[in-house]
């Protein structure tokens, strides 16, 4: 590849990032177990429902997440799917903190770390891990759901979490 190229294709990468943070979307801490033992768990933004039928979540996972080879790995993870009044807890776990259930309510479901105040709690069984580019793909089939209630959505939007969205689309204070 030429320098031209290559400058040609740094900016296609920074356009698309550009382009990419002006999605919204929602925000999920993912958590499982460990090899030690211990709970891990990291921010994604990238997650949606993939099926109905079976009940299923697909969650995005970047090659460079400390958490990453823990769940490639485990049979089930957790998805938490956070409200406004989660914004602390959705900025530790997108830090690179080394203990990031240290200021968070939590317990184990089974071999599933469960973040105690997310509003709406799925346990996935791990059905389909694959690979594409430099992120790694989870596909989950959700076993059990729980703590389903009203929240204000927390947003992810333009690289921020702290966009509230009114009935006009338009951010709040």
């Amino acid at each position: 590849m030429t320098a031209t190229e290559n400058v040609a294709a740094g900016l296609q990468v920074a356009t698309f990032t550009d382009a990419m943070s002006r999605l919204v979307s929602g925000l999920a801490v993912v958590t499982t177990r460990q090899a030690t033992g211990q709970p891990c768990g990291l921010l994604v933004s990238s997650i949606c429902s993939y099926s109905v039928h079976p009940p299923s979540v697909l969650v995005v996972v970047d090659h460079a997440s400390r958490c990453r080879d823990s769940l490639t790995h485990s049979a089930e993870f957790g998805v938490h799917l956070l409200g406004r009044a989660e914004e602390r807890t959705a900025r530790t776990f997108a830090s690179r903190g080394a203990d990031k259930f240290a200021d968070v309510g939590w317990e184990w479901d089974g071999a599933v770390p469960r973040l105690c105040e997310a509003p709406i709690y799925l346990r996935c069984n791990t059905t389909v891990v694959f690979d594409h580019g430099d992120h790694t793909i989870l596909i989950g089939e959700v076993a059990y759901t729980a703590a389903v209630s009203e929240a204000e959505p927390l947003v992810f939007y333009r690289r921020l979490f702290d966009w509230r969205l009114g009935r006009n689309g338009v951010r709040q204070p």
